[in-house]
């Protein structure tokens, strides 16, 4: 069996490049919000994790399958259709799931997927409550992946 390969690295791209290149001038100047609301809550510089997530950190995860990689300790993607906002805690953590989704009732117009937030635009959403739901996933990505 061949050994598993994860397809999300970090890379060495430019992420200024990489914003400066969306094309949407709201989803533009929304991902660079996203870019200093991140680095004012983390206080990491952003890295480009394979060709279109921001990532802030890393840890190192293993899966029950023996599957192990890195993945970026919190992130965002400017997509072409959304903002995608990763989000661990709330959908891995059954007492966290709670807390997250009353925030998630309070945020504003938005989609969840599996470990995302989806929004069209940040107009559409609590810019105090989005920052502590980010707050809150990278605590709780500090609990168990200590830095």
């Amino acid at each position: 069996m061949a050994k598993y390969e994860p397809k999300t690295k970090a890379t060495a791209a430019s992420v200024k490049d990489f914003i400066q290149a969306v094309e949407n001038d709201t989803r533009r100047a929304d991902a660079q919000a996203l870019l200093d609301l991140y680095g004012d809550i983390t206080g990491m510089m952003p890295k480009l994790w394979g060709p279109s997530i921001i990532g802030y950190g890393q840890y190192s995860y293993e899966t029950k399958s023996g599957c192990a990689g890195d993945m970026p300790r919190a992130g965002f993607s400017p997509r072409k259709a959304n903002l995608v906002v990763y989000m661990t805690c709330g959908y891995s953590d059954p007492v966290m799931e709670g807390r997250m989704a009353a925030m998630r009732e309070r945020l504003g117009k938005h989609k969840t997927g599996a470990s995302c937030l989806y929004i069209n635009k940040l107009a559409d959403v609590d810019m105090t409550v989005l920052r502590t739901m980010i707050e809150t996933d990278l605590a709780w990505m500090d609990e168990r992946y200590p830095r």
